[in-house]
């Protein structure tokens, strides 16, 4: 995989804990009482402000990460990978920032099933 390689998975972890807090981390201070009254315009806005350190990140690990820039990566290999990133991070914050949200059988078989799509997108 290689040094790209390593910095553009480890980027796409970066990205996607602002994603998840971005897209989330709302309904958290909503829960916390922080944003209750918050107008649906402030929340898009905050979220905004959150989500532009994900494009931050995203944005040049896909770069750093694709073939044709001279990464280890296609396209399907990197979409694959971010979607596989992002399921694990949404899935950790949930269990440790979200009291109450359990992991069931069918969650685990879907985690499986990522697992799979990783190791078939990149069988050649």
């Amino acid at each position: 995989m290689g040094m790209r390689g390593f910095w553009t998975v480890l980027m796409l972890v970066f990205s996607n804990i602002f994603m998840t807090f971005a897209w989330y981390g709302h309904l958290k201070l909503n829960e916390m009482k922080i944003s209750t009254g918050w107008p649906l315009i402030l929340v898009i806005l905050f979220s905004w402000g959150i989500a532009f350190f994900e494009y931050c990140l995203t944005v040049p690990a896909n770069r750093i990460g694709f073939q044709a820039n001279g990464g280890p990566f296609n396209l399907l290999q990197l979409k694959v990978i971010q979607e596989v990133v992002s399921l694990t991070i949404f899935t950790l914050i949930v269990m440790f920032v979200f009291k109450g949200q359990t992991i069931h059988w069918n969650h685990i078989a879907v985690f499986v099933c990522l697992v799979l799509a990783v190791f078939f997108v990149f069988l050649k």
